[in-house]
């Protein structure tokens, strides 16, 4: 069930991205009265799954998700057309327009998902705000996984800045550890000092290469006392609100004291707690099953909300959009650097379904669908024969130069970029299918 749900989500947002983007060439044609022949929800080689025809133009949903077309009468595009681009030039096709009309058509469907994405991100925060975890309220630190610590981090630090900026949220510490291409100058509270040190730019590589960027750091989880439960914990002296920050001298969380009390079993260790600012000394017996008689405070972490009115979550979603492009955009800079090995973490449809929850949260549902449309304009806007971006450049040149591109020059492109695309989903999706069986 969980795995009908994530695949529901999918096709639900694929096909809502898919329709945005051609409708955006669709109307841009339309506008300069372009006729279009097809408009094609996924690709329909063969036979589609259904089809109707209105005015000018058929519509249908094709059966191949690899994305969707419009075909545009008088241009080479993925139906490769060519008999029509022999006949003569009619007023209605796309080459008999100005290079600027051309180059707008080109354009709008990466356009209609940036307006999506900025419609999605601004309904959101309008809605629901924006929930997050302040850093300055992490006052207990983080605990750190393996590799942070080679790194240099210490379980119990308090992250100031990276690279001279204050970290405001708790997720930003992950995010400028990952979107680097330099190495990165970590500034941290340790113990009441501050620390500083430096993060090679091949530990922040190594960091993605393993994954470990996963469960780098959490939020430590502070030992408090909420209530006794025990008459043994009365009169070893515990109180209400009592903090336990060490256990026979060293230093302790919530997860660290659970095991070190599981190696005590019938026993008694000396706790070090905080009380009203002071600190004390206690011992306390350890019963048979590794417990001393103490119920936990729970909900100590309280995340932060802002809240925004309908004028300001405009700018609010316009930003946030802004912040998504630059941040993918050197993800796929890193991509292109061999040194990184990023290209080993290239997916395809499993990773891409595998980002949506596995039961039906509508938030997180157009949260995804709208990232998901900023990754599909900032792909297609590259200058790459077959995306949109190859033929925006094609066009921009001719307006630049006055020298437009042959048709057979650009039905050349059109094979060589579908070669391209064809080769990266058989290695996106081939890396999904290793992954799944081999790792």
């Amino acid at each position: 069930m969980e795995i009908l749900i994530k695949v529901l989500q999918f096709f639900m947002s694929l096909s809502l991205l898919v329709a945005i983007h051609e409708f955006g060439h669709f109307i841009a044609a339309r506008i300069f009265k372009i006729r279009v022949e097809k408009f094609y929800i996924f690709f329909d080689p063969w036979f589609s799954l259904f089809k109707w025809k209105r005015g000018e133009t058929e519509y249908g949903l094709g059966w191949l998700p690899l994305g969707g077309y419009v075909k545009i009468a008088g241009m080479i595009d993925e139906s490769m057309d060519l008999e029509q681009m022999k006949a003569p030039v009619q007023p209605w096709e796309f080459r008999a327009k100005p290079a600027w009309q051309r180059f707008i058509v080109m354009i709008a469907g990466v356009t209609m998902n940036i307006l999506l994405a900025i419609l999605i991100y601004s309904g959101i925060r309008y809605v629901s705000g924006e929930s997050y975890m302040a850093n300055d309220d992490v006052k207990w630190g983080y605990v750190f996984n393996s590799t942070a610590k080679e790194m240099g981090f210490e379980d119990g630090d308090k992250v100031i800045s990276i690279d001279g900026e204050k970290v405001v949220d708790v997720n930003d510490i992950r995010a400028k550890l990952l979107l680097t291409k330099t190495e990165r100058t970590v500034v941290v509270d340790r113990d009441g000092r501050q620390v500083e040190f430096t993060i090679p730019f091949e530990s922040l590589l190594d960091m993605r290469r393993s994954r470990s960027y996963e469960d780098l750091y959490a939020l430590r989880v502070p030992f408090i006392v909420d209530s006794l439960a025990s008459a043994s914990a009365i009169s070893a002296g515990l109180l209400v609100g009592d903090e336990v920050v060490a256990c026979n001298g060293a230093k302790v969380d919530v997860p660290s004291m659970t095991e070190l009390l599981q190696s005590h079993k019938s026993d008694t260790v000396t706790l070090s707690v905080l009380r009203a600012g002071n600190l004390s000394e206690l011992r306390v017996p350890v019963n048979g099953d590794g417990k001393i008689g103490v119920v936990l405070k729970g909900d100590i972490f309280q995340p932060r909300t802002r809240t925004f009115t309908l004028l300001q979550s405009i700018p609010a979603g316009i930003s946030l959009v802004g912040e998504t492009v630059a941040d993918y955009w050197q993800q796929l800079k890193l991509i292109f650097q061999p040194k990184t090995k990023m290209y080993e973490e290239l997916g395809g449809f499993i990773s891409i379904g595998n980002i949506f929850p596995s039961d039906w949260d509508w938030a997180r549902f157009w949260s995804m669908t709208a990232f998901l449309s900023v990754m599909l304009a900032v792909l297609n806007i590259l200058p790459i024969p077959g995306l949109d971006g190859g033929h925006a450049l094609f066009t921009l040149w001719e307006m630049i130069t006055g020298r437009k591109a042959s048709d057979k020059f650009l039905e050349i492109m059109q094979y060589i970029g579908f070669a391209l695309l064809l080769a990266l989903v058989i290695y996106a999706n081939g890396n999904d299918i290793y992954r799944f069986f081999v790792k």
